[in-house]
């Protein structure tokens, strides 16, 4: 009877750290226009964006690029076209641009203020320890992205921090089931391996009595 209601409070927890997760996830994603490049939702914006990121990384890795001269390089193009576009727009009967709406949004500044603030919440939740496994796990994520930094140079690892987060969320939410059932195991085993050295190892310390005060 121990056992069984020991893994009916395992499948409980397993199922509320689920729950968390699927909490998280989606509040990290977000919705509106990052939600659909992330998922993958506008294929050919998705598509176009990782294509773009990996052909500047071909240039700065494979090909040695210099960053000032490609900065430099397309301001030079960028203006090139903007002087011939205004050119030609003088001599025809061209609309020419208004430079007032050239802005970014607003919107993708309150996007990225929101997700600083929900991403230091979470770390702080996290460094808590209110959550052993989730502790722990976030632990060994950071020491192994620290073991796989000192072999990949820091283009390298940034590039592959993008492939993951432009790919991973799509394969989970096209694989949802899937992923949610090798997680669910992993973290019921990895409870029975902390319960089992807690059992074989710590509780087996040698601690001292506590000695109690005497009362007048």
């Amino acid at each position: 009877m121990a056992t069984s209601s020991t893994d009916s409070d395992h499948d409980t927890n397993t199922y509320q750290n689920m729950a968390n997760f699927k909490k998280y996830f989606h509040l990290l994603v977000g919705k509106g226009p990052v939600s659909d490049v992330l998922l993958w939702r506008n294929t050919r914006l998705s598509a176009s964006i990782l294509l773009g990121v990996t052909a500047v990384w071909s240039l700065f890795e494979v090909y040695a690029y210099n960053f000032v001269s490609l900065i430099c390089h397309i301001s030079i193009f960028a203006m090139l076209i903007i002087y011939i576009t205004y050119t030609m727009a003088k001599y025809t009967q061209w609309d020419l641009p208004d430079f007032e709406e050239i802005t970014i949004p607003e919107s993708i500044f309150k996007w990225l203020y929101r997700k600083t603030n929900n991403l230091l919440l979470n770390f702080y939740y996290t460094a808590s320890g209110e959550d052993l496994v989730r502790f722990l796990s976030t632990m060994s994520l950071l020491w192994m992205i620290s073991v796989i930094g000192n072999h990949f140079s820091s283009l390298n690892l940034i590039y592959l921090c993008f492939l993951c987060v432009g790919t991973l969320p799509a394969l989970y939410e096209r694989h949802e089931a899937e992923v949610d059932y090798l997680v669910s195991k992993g973290i019921k085993d990895l409870k029975r391996l902390l319960e089992q050295f807690d059992s074989n190892v710590l509780s087996k310390i040698p601690r001292g009595q506590v000695k109690q005060k005497k009362r007048n």
